[in-house]
């Protein structure tokens, strides 16, 4: 008998990956939402890339549903995104698109998927960045995209914002994750100072089991400093 079920938006990137990992080892049923499919999940949805915005939620709502078979899920985690620098002088329009596909498009999908099938006191998880509370001026796209999923985050927090009773919805703003590809461009760097996949995951854990958890439509930055780790509430 599994402990629960989860769905990870973005469960082949390298925060989804762990998370999948943390809670198959937990003996969860795993969805993995993502445009390539990760095999230590139990089931997979690969999302159309060229699709639209709309039939890409179509796609993920109609086989989530075609998995679950009316079953709700503990937490819906959207880990999904990227990152891309640059500011108004050259292709703003063009990062700025990609930026919104890749965290603003996911996120809303996300949330559309908690409200259908996310459990009364559910968990439901976005990806915002603490840099995008204030001006991002040498990524410009990636701080709109950012900040527009704070504000989606708060809504969802609200009165009648159509998510399940007592559910959580909140957004974690990591400054930098400590992944593979961070190491590798940026091999200089304070580790220290970088937050581990793993506490994000246990992280995401506690709050399913409601150990820890802040009101919903918070802001929640992760702040690493000499390998210790700190939630900050905004």
């Amino acid at each position: 008998m599994s402990s629960g079920r989860i769905v990870v938006y973005g469960g082949r990137g390298a925060l989804g990956a762990a998370c999948v990992n943390h809670f198959k080892s937990a003996n969860w049923w795993v969805a993995s939402i993502d445009l390539n499919t990760n095999d230590t999940a139990d089931f997979n949805i690969t999302v159309p890339k060229d699709a639209s915005w709309v039939e890409q939620e179509q796609h993920v709502v109609n086989e989530l549903a075609s998995a679950l078979q009316g079953q709700k899920v503990n937490a819906v985690i959207c880990v999904a995104g990227g990152w891309a620098g640059g500011n108004a002088g050259k292709d703003l329009s063009k990062q700025a698109d990609l930026m919104w596909r890749q965290s603003v498009w996911s996120s809303t999908i996300a949330a559309a998927v908690a409200a259908k099938y996310l459990a009364p006191g559910g968990l439901l998880a976005l990806t915002g960045a603490k840099a995008a509370l204030e001006g991002t001026p040498g990524m410009i796209g990636y701080g709109m995209a950012k900040g527009a999923v704070h504000q989606l985050t708060k809504s969802l927090g609200g009165k009648d914002s159509g998510l399940p009773e007592n559910s959580l919805a909140v957004a974690i703003m990591p400054v930098t994750l400590d992944t593979e590809m961070n190491r590798k461009w940026m091999p200089k760097a304070d580790f220290s100072s970088w937050t581990p996949l793993t506490y994000v995951a246990q992280l995401f854990d506690k709050w399913i089991k409601g150990e820890e958890r802040p009101a919903s439509g918070s802001l929640v930055a992760l702040v690493t400093k000499d390998n210790v780790n700190e939630v900050i509430v905004e």
